[in-house]
């Protein structure tokens, strides 16, 4: 057996167990993300956004205005057809595969699991539902996965044009939920804005990988340090020829940005190569022009 075949087989036993990882974390996202809305949103009758909370008010609108109920699987994977059509043309395969299994799952389990009343505080439904509504997604991103509808639209948004763009996913949300204030109750519209921005900003600070990291460094060893940040992160830098204002002794600068979770890996590496090396970390808003990402499967 040649170089090559032996390294394609261990990159399919490689592909293989990587799948094996994934599709665990993904099958526990949906059990959680099916439980949030079988108690805390239910409880309330929220409207969570996304592909949920549309499914969620397409079956409060033939229930309240027709007097049928309307099975929530039916409606939610009709809702996800056309967003896990981008995803299989412009994202990834496996990537779209497995949130195939998170819709499809999450639905399932949504219609056969019996509604349980936690607690009867709206405020409290509407600040831990939020959070463990975007712990069930993040858990997702994280298992290169997604839970469907304007998950799709945003990571398709980010790869395309760079951006951290879930916050797009807050004015969709914002204008569904316009929606069902105006048929139902304004109350519990605004309620559900604040489930939606609790699970919006547990998604910014568990999943990181559309935020990118500004990286300042002033060290000795400049060839040493982009070539490590390099073989971290695939992202290449800038070094600047700077002074020290005390000592008037030459300084390098490196100015590099990386992913907001690659941050602290390479902060930590840099420190192993220069003990003496200072470095400024500064949140980037945008970037514009070539940045590497690593594609989805």
């Amino acid at each position: 057996m040649n170089n090559n075949a032996m390294d394609k087989k261990k990159s399919n036993i490689f592909d293989r167990i990587n799948i094996l990882l994934r599709v665990p974390v993904v099958v526990l996202a949906s059990f959680i993300f099916a439980l949030n809305i079988k108690t805390f949103v239910h409880t309330a009758g929220l409207i969570p956004g996304g592909a949920s909370g549309l499914t969620l008010l397409i079956q409060e609108i033939f229930l309240h205005f027709f007097n049928l109920k309307v099975p929530y699987t039916l409606v939610n994977i009709l809702i996800n057809a056309i967003p896990v059509y981008i995803g299989f043309k412009f994202i990834g395969k496996k990537f779209t595969a497995l949130s195939c299994l998170v819709i499809i799952l999450s639905s399932i389990l949504t219609d056969f699991i019996p509604s349980y009343t936690i607690t009867k505080d709206i405020l409290l439904i509407c600040i831990f539902g939020g959070i463990i509504n975007g712990v069930a997604i993040s858990m997702c991103l994280m298992a290169d996965a997604t839970s469907g509808g304007t998950d799709f639209i945003s990571i398709y948004l980010s790869e395309k044009n760079g951006i951290d763009s879930f916050n797009v996913i807050l004015l969709i949300n914002a204008f569904i939920l316009v929606i069902a204030g105006a048929l139902f109750s304004w109350d519990k519209a605004l309620y559900s804005i604040i489930f939606q921005y609790c699970s919006t900003m547990t998604i910014h600070v568990l999943y990181r990988k559309y935020q990118q990291t500004t990286l300042f460094i002033i060290t000795k060893e400049p060839d040493k340090i982009c070539e490590l940040i390099f073989s971290l992160t695939h992202h290449g830098a800038t070094v600047i020829d700077g002074e020290g204002s005390y000592e008037h002794d030459e300084r390098k600068i490196i100015y590099s940005i990386v992913s907001s979770h690659e941050a602290n890996r390479v902060v930590g590496a840099v420190r192993n190569v220069d003990p003496d090396v200072f470095i400024n970390v500064l949140k980037t808003e945008r970037v514009s022009g070539k940045f590497y990402r690593v594609p989805k499967d």
